[in-house]
């Protein structure tokens, strides 16, 4: 510690100096240690907690698509999906640890100052200046993770993608003098098993709380549409529904839901104290319809309960509303059965009615109207883009009533190409694919119309184009999809396709595009 002669007794005190500071570097070496522990051990109880939360939230969105399917069931399939990507990799880091453990004495798995050898990793991960087998598969883990990850996400959440590329990087590091090196080397080699163990779980953590934040904000979109003032309309509530005139008007307007996932689980509804059977309501997007006659003149009460099943119970909606039957109206009710439009191709339902005159002394004529029975008519529109429609009829005190209205005709929409009666971007197997039927559909359109698929065309990228008869891959466009990649798409185009039964010519019909998932 100095030059020169030393005494015997400076050289004693020279070497206590030495022993005290390596003393002090040894215990500040097991205090790290154990503070590796104790972190371990709070993230651990944290895991366990945020565990628990994941688990009930999966099982309130199971029971939630259960009750109402069209609402939740697309949101629990995509929470599936993240659970099972989450899950994989933290049972494998459980693995890991599980076996970093086995190591140790079991009376020496909370003594985290005897967990000072990085021997476990550094002969599993690496080999010299190579990785292991191991090594890379732990690598691979992570990186499957985030991967698989991010495509679930797709154009949403960015938040959550941004911490999934923060969290879940693999990229080389920097290290404190600019040099780059591999993250599995910056990270885990030559480091202490209980700091090794305290990372991985890190790890769990972060699966585990970027599983939760996900579901959580995935839920709560779906609540915020159902929610939405888009799902509202405006109704007239009043005492009743025809006032005398001069008569004080007591109506107010009040918000309701017209919701099409929001559907009553049963229910139980009465006219004028008679009950009304299945086949006099119907639900249709998220309303009751009501396929009764109006009756007799006069005023009718509909009563009774919606019933809706929330968390597992039976939940009452009353229901007391009433309307009025009114008779010698001075004018005919035309109105089409499904919108305000006929269509080219198809019968059209119509109801011609006077209100008050009976339906044999009511007759309608117009271009391609033809009567069935009753009030009952079907239009079968031919050229032009509009046609007129009229009804006449005599009231019972000899007034003549005479009415006209005017119906727009368009054409049957371009159907969608479907595969396996998904249209659009599909995800399948490959095998899947050998064996579905191609063929048309109609969404959202108000009619049945069978339509039935000739021919299309097969293209797999990179690949001549292959046309196929029928409604299935033939040989030759099986051989090209079994020349496609993993993730590769592949589109089904110029769909041949025809009304069932008729000439009418439908408009092109659109592709429909299969990303290979093997």
């Amino acid at each position: 510690m100095a030059k020169g002669t030393l005494s015997p007794r400076q050289k004693m005190i020279n070497l206590m100096y030495l022993v005290f500071i390596a003393m002090l570097a040894l215990n500040m070496s097991k205090e790290v240690l154990s503070a590796f522990g104790l972190l371990d051990k709070k993230i651990t109880d944290a895991n366990v907690a945020t565990t628990q939360r994941n688990m009930a939230f999966m099982e309130s969105l199971g029971t939630k698509a259960s009750e109402q399917p069209e609402q939740y069931a697309a949101v629990k399939q995509k929470a599936d999906e993240v659970s099972a990507i989450s899950d994989n990799l933290d049972t494998y880091l459980e693995g890991l640890k599980a076996e970093m453990m086995k190591t140790l004495k079991p009376e020496d798995a909370d003594d985290y100052e005897v967990q000072d050898k990085p021997d476990f990793l550094d002969r599993r991960f690496f080999k010299g200046d190579k990785l292991k087998p191991e090594g890379q598969e732990f690598l691979d883990q992570i990186n499957k993770y985030r991967t698989e990850m991010l495509a679930v996400l797709g154009d949403t959440y960015p938040d959550i993608k941004s911490s999934i590329e923060a969290n879940f990087s693999t990229a080389k590091v920097k290290n404190r003098d600019g040099k780059e090196i591999d993250w599995l080397n910056y990270n885990y080699e030559g480091f202490p098993l209980v700091a090794s163990k305290t990372k991985l779980t890190q790890l769990q953590a972060d699966i585990k709380t970027t599983k939760n934040e996900l579901l959580s904000k995935m839920l709560a979109g779906q609540q915020a549409s159902a929610l939405s003032f888009t799902q509202y309309n405006t109704l007239l509530e009043a005492s009743k529904s025809a006032f005398y005139a001069g008569e004080q008007f007591d109506g107010g307007i009040v918000l309701g839901r017209k919701d099409p996932n929001t559907k009553p689980n049963r229910v139980e509804l009465t006219l004028d104290g008679r009950p009304l059977t299945s086949e006099q309501y119907t639900i249709q997007n998220g309303k009751v319809m009501l396929n009764i006659s109006a009756g007799s003149p006069g005023d009718h009460k509909i009563e009774g309960n919606l019933i809706f099943l929330q968390d597992e119970k039976e939940v009452e909606i009353p229901v007391s509303l009433g309307f009025a039957t009114i008779s010698k109206p001075n004018s005919a009710v035309i109105s089409a059965d499904k919108m305000n439009v006929v269509y080219r191709g198809v019968d059209n339902p119509m109801t011609v009615s006077i209100p008050g005159i009976p339906d044999n002394k009511v007759s309608a004529s117009g271009s391609g109207l033809t009567k069935v029975s009753g009030s009952k008519y079907v239009m079968r529109p031919g050229t032009g883009r509009t046609v007129s429609i009229s009804a006449a009829g005599t009231l019972p005190d000899g007034q003549r009533v005479n009415t006209s209205s005017e119906f727009r005709i368009k054409d049957i929409p371009a159907p969608q190409g479907a595969i396996r009666g998904e249209t659009g971007i599909v995800r399948m197997q490959r095998q899947g694919l050998e064996i579905s039927t191609v063929s048309a559909v109609l969404e959202d359109f108000d009619f049945d119309v069978n339509l039935n698929v000739t021919g299309f065309s097969f293209k797999v990228s990179g690949q001549p184009t292959v046309r196929v008869n029928g409604t299935r891959l033939d040989t030759a466009a099986k051989g090209a999809l079994r020349r496609a990649a993993r993730g590769d798409a592949v589109q089904i185009f110029d769909i041949n396709a025809k009304v069932a039964g008729s000439t009418v010519i439908l408009k092109k019909t659109s592709p429909v595009i299969i990303e290979l998932t093997n």
